[in-house]
């Protein structure tokens, strides 16, 4: 299997992570049984560890896509390369290194983190757009 679909397998997990996390750390504000339950009720206000994983879940779906098609793309139309590679790896790390930046509340190396997440998606995509 190629390094991009390892990384794509790889980003697949770390979506998980991110599901699990987040809601590992709403139940413990809520508990169980509101987990367990319809969730209808209104809640307090989340904590802002609850909050901020939320918020890094979000992000993490908005580009999760992106990240997603530009791998098949590059796989399916035989143009990966040493780039694309390169370019899928520096995305994983990056949103590895993203989610307990966003958890502990790290602003600004947060969003530098960010944007070398978006770098690797660019790799991939130059390749997918001008071969």
């Amino acid at each position: 299997m190629s390094t991009e679909l390892t990384v794509l397998a790889w980003g697949c997990v770390l979506a998980l992570v991110h599901i699990f996390t987040a809601v590992r750390f709403k139940t413990r504000q809520y508990g169980t049984a509101w987990n367990r339950g319809a969730r209808d009720e209104e809640l307090p206000p989340p904590q802002p560890i609850v909050g901020r994983l939320a918020r890094a879940q979000a992000n993490f779906f908005e580009t999760f896509p992106i990240a997603v098609a530009a791998i098949l793309i590059v796989e399916v139309a035989g143009r990966t390369d040493r780039w694309t590679a390169i370019g899928a790896l520096v995305w994983l790390a990056a949103r590895i290194v993203y989610l307990p930046l966003y958890a502990f509340g790290v602003p600004k190396v947060r969003t530098v983190v960010f944007l070398i997440s978006v770098g690797g998606i660019a790799l991939i995509l130059r390749a997918a757009l001008f071969g």
